[in-house]
Parts: C-alpha cells; sequence; structure tokens
C-alpha cells in the first residue's frame, strides 16, 4: 500500500487529498480544505499565494500525519497566473488574478505585432484575455518584470518553494500563449518579437518526472518526493475519465468548464482558430483540445450576490426550484466577457436577455435555470464543434469535478448534446494527480487506458440518457442556440 499526497488548488478553495494506492485501486481521503479567491488591493485582484502555501503545508502535514510515510506529492492548480521571482529566488509580489482587468484591450495590442492567425498556427491557443502572453505584456514597464528572473506558474511556484526547483511544467506551460503546440519547446522566437524576455521561461519538464524532495523544515517523514503532475488541473481531471475507448467528449465541470476531446496532434486550422478552441498538452503527449467556457462561476457569484443581499441562496434548495421552472424560457450566451469579472451576474444575466429581447428572469429559481440551460447550450456548442473541428467521432460525454453533483445540469447536459452522459469522478484533478504520481513512482504501470482501468475501479458512476426526464427535443435546443447566435456558431 501506497499514499501519495495530491494538491488539487481551484478558484474558490484548495485541498489536500490522500490517494491510497492497494490492490491496484485508489482510494482517497481529503485531509485539507481551505478557500482561495481573489484579493482586491489598490484597484487591482491577486491571489493570496502565501496563503494558499499555508494551506498546502498544513494539508502535507496533516497527510504526513495520517497516512505515516508519503510516497510522493504532486501539485496541480488553475493556468495562466504566474510569480516574479528576483535573483535571489525572492518573490516580487503577490501573483496578479486572472480576472484583473489590467489585460483589457492588450489581446489587440499583441495582435498587432503577431497577426492572430500566426499565434494560433504556433501555439494552437484559444484567444483569452487572461493567457500569460497577454497578462506579460500587460505587465511591461513595471518594476517587478524589469527585476524578474524567472517566471513561474502557480503549481511550479509552490514547487519550488517545496524543493527549490524552478521548471515549468508542460501542461500548465502550454496555456502561456508562449508554448509551441506541435514541439512542446517554449517559443522564444514569438517571446522576443513581444519584447518578452524569454530567458524568464524555466526549463520544462513533462508530467511523471522527479521535481525534488520536500525541505526538510516542512517536517514530513523522510526524503518525499515531488512528481510533476498535469499540473493544470484540467490536464490531471482527463487522466480519471473513465474512458474505455477513444470516442469520448469530456467536461471538466467547476469553476470553469473545460469541453472537449483527447487528440494525439494539435489541430491548428483556420477554422479551429475561428471557433476559438485551445490545443493545451495533456499527459503522455496527448493534447487536450477544448474550449473554455464560464462554468458555475455565474451561479457562484449569483449564490454570492443573494447572500450579501440578505436573500436565502441554499444551492440545493435553488436546484429543486429550477428544475420546476419551464426548460428554455430563457438563455444567455454564457461565454460574453460581461461575465467574466466578479460581480452582480443576476443583474448581467437580466441585462443580456433584455438585449436578445427576451423575458429577464423574474425570480432566483429563474435566474439559476437559465444559468444551467445556457450552460448546456455552451455544451452542446463545444462538444459538436470539437467533434467536427477534429474530425472524431464521439459517443459518449464525461464529466468529471465538482458539477458531477448537480444532477440537473448532468441530465440537461445529455438532453443538449444528444449524448449519454457519464458522471464522475467528483474530484477528477486529485484522482489523476494519484495516478500519475503512483506511476512515477513505479506503483502502477502502462499507458492512459491502464491508469483510467485503475481509477476507474470502486468509483460511484452515474449515467443520463438523452430525454430521459422528457426534456426539450433536439429542435428546441437549435432554437434556444438560434436566440444567442454569434458569428462562430
Amino acid at each position: 500500500m501506497s499514499a501519495f499526497a495530491a494538491v488539487d488548488l481551484g478558484a474558490s478553495s484548495g485541498r489536500v487529498i490522500v490517494g491510497t494506492v492497494d490492490d491496484g485501486r485508489v482510494s482517497l481521503h481529503e485531509v485539507n480544505r481551505f478557500p482561495n479567491g481573489p484579493v482586491p488591493v489598490a484597484g487591482s485582484l491577486h491571489w493570496d499565494v502565501l496563503g494558499l502555501y499555508r494551506g498546502v503545508l498544513d494539508g502535507l502535514r496533516a497527510a504526513g500525519r495520517e497516512a505515516g510515510a508519503l510516497s510522493g506529492v504532486g501539485i496541480d492548480s488553475w493556468a495562466v497566473d504566474y510569480g516574479l521571482l528576483d535573483d535571489d529566488g525572492a518573490l516580487l509580489g503577490n501573483p496578479f488574478h486572472y480576472r484583473d482587468a489590467r489585460t483589457d484591450g492588450v489581446p489587440d495590442k499583441v495582435f498587432t505585432a503577431i497577426p492572430a492567425t500566426e499565434l494560433y498556427a504556433r501555439t494552437g491557443l484559444q484567444v483569452q484575455p487572461f493567457n500569460t502572453v497577454f497578462q506579460l505584456v500587460a505587465a511591461q514597464g513595471t518594476a517587478a518584470l524589469a527585476a524578474a528572473r524567472t517566471a513561474l506558474l502557480v503549481p511550479d511556484l509552490l514547487g519550488y518553494w517545496l524543493t527549490g526547483a524552478r521548471v515549468a511544467e508542460v501542461t500548465n506551460a502550454s496555456t502561456t500563449g508562449l508554448l509551441d503546440a506541435t514541439t512542446r519547446t517554449w517559443a522564444t522566437d514569438l517571446a522576443e518579437r513581444l519584447a518578452v524576455d524569454s530567458s524568464i521561461l524555466p526549463p520544462l519538464l513533462d508530467p511523471g518526472a522527479l521535481l525534488g524532495h520536500v525541505r526538510a523544515d516542512v517536517g514530513l517523514h523522510g526524503a518525499v518526493p515531488v512528481w510533476t503532475v498535469g499540473s493544470h488541473d484540467t490536464a490531471s481531471a482527463v487522466v480519471a475519465v473513465p474512458a474505455v475507448g477513444d470516442d469520448f467528449a469530456y467536461i471538466s465541470c467547476g469553476t470553469w468548464s473545460l469541453v472537449g476531446l483527447e487528440l494525439e496532434s494539435p489541430v491548428l486550422t483556420e477554422e479551429s482558430r475561428a471557433a476559438n478552441f485551445t490545443n493545451e498538452a495533456g499527459v503522455d503527449g496527448t493534447v487536450r483540445y477544448l474550449r473554455n467556457v464560464m462554468g458555475l462561476w455565474v451561479l457562484q457569484e449569483s449564490i454570492r450576490t443573494w447572500n450579501e443581499a440578505g436573500l436565502p441562496a441554499d444551492l440545493p434548495d435553488l436546484l429543486a426550484a429550477a428544475a420546476r421552472v419551464p426548460a428554455l424560457t430563457t438563455v444567455v450566451d454564457l461565454d460574453s466577457p460581461t461575465f467574466l469579472p466578479p460581480g452582480d451576474m443576476p443583474a448581467r444575466i437580466a441585462d443580456e436577455a433584455a438585449r436578445t429581447g427576451q423575458t429577464p428572469p423574474q425570480s432566483q429559481a429563474e435566474t439559476v435555470r437559465c444559468i444551467l440551460d445556457s450552460l448546456a447550450l455552451a455544451y452542446r456548442r463545444a462538444v459538436r464543434q470539437a467533434a467536427a473541428l477534429a474530425h472524431r467521432d464521439v459517443s459518449v460525454v464525461h464529466v468529471v469535478g465538482g458539477g458531477v453533483r448537480n444532477e440537473l445540469l448532468c441530465q440537461l447536459t445529455s438532453d443538449a448534446t444528444g449524448l449519454p452522459v457519464v458522471a464522475g469522478p467528483v474530484e477528477g484533478a486529485a484522482l489523476g494527480n494519484v495516478l500519475v504520481q503512483a506511476r512515477a513512482a513505479g506503483v502502477l504501470s502502462g499507458g492512459l487506458r491502464e491508469l483510467r482501468a485503475v481509477g476507474a475501479r470502486g468509483l460511484e458512476l452515474r449515467r443520463y440518457e438523452p430525454g430521459a426526464t422528457g426534456g426539450p427535443s433536439d429542435r428546441q435546443w437549435a432554437a434556444a442556440a438560434s436566440r444567442i447566435a454569434r458569428d462562430d456558431r
């Protein structure tokens, strides 16, 4: 029996989970959970990365007490955000939060230096205003960037503090907009054309490499190895998808929803760029061909808004009430930039509904139903476009992450896509993290198919079938989509 600590950091919380590998199956036990979120400072949004590290240390010590001896530690988190280190390896300020407004208008500035078509042909990255390349261009002229000698993405920064190694794990590096999607090496020529000093980009490592050993002062028993995993949490979550073939789509459903396919090579066509699909590195040389969808962030912010207003906002009650609201009464385009910053989401939804000639939701239940119907529409669009652009047949959609618990959303996703949905596991990123660590440590062997078979043993999965609850027809979903149609639909 071997125990591994998976550090899994999300946009709203972090957690340390002990994964025990015994007799060809994995069991997970959460030992520490701590809050996470944007911290406003003088008009900017930052991450409290030192607070996150404290939560990680507390969790690792709890994991050590529970397991006795750990066979490894792996770290995964969200993408794109980074910390800057000076010559001495000291952090030059708290990392910016990807929802900070400093990148407003920056993509257009970048595209004057490197046309969007050329940038996509090299990096294959979906245009999002918070991509690391846009953040670095926005930071030009600042004292921090001038003093920086290394830029480390969030999981790499925490790994550096644990081990002293300054590297970039490739799955997260692929979200920067500075990694060549074909060669999986830094596109240093693109960086230099944008006046970004490529020397701050650290050496690259693939998942499954030994990063180093946990510093003695952390207080763990023995020399505990730190393994690189799919450090982008979606890369780890895709490892945990309990698929048995290749004809599947996945939705990693949490604060963000990552909707796409697992491919052997990137899709760098002009049609793919126009549809705003991204080609991100996966474990074992795979490509995560996907689109970022705004996800449950809109629901989370709505609940926060209602709580601050003193309104009842119990999620199970809201979902039960939403299930009684007629389907597709109001839908909005959740990928609109209006839903990216924190704020009053119910008001924004009402404004978007009115702008598209629809009646705005009149209650909390109607607002929640609008969000879930709109998410299902976005999933339908992304799954169908991904399959068409990659010339791949899809027979099933796997949902992993916190959204697995949202039964209404899972059923709506099946209805909207016209495909069966298999929901589970909830802790997909942590499970994938542990599977890759266990293989690196020699406890498991094989490729992704073998790892998935181990991960699937003992999982509680639920299957949803299209139309099982008498939901809308395909024609009704198509009609709803036409109300919020955009040029790239």
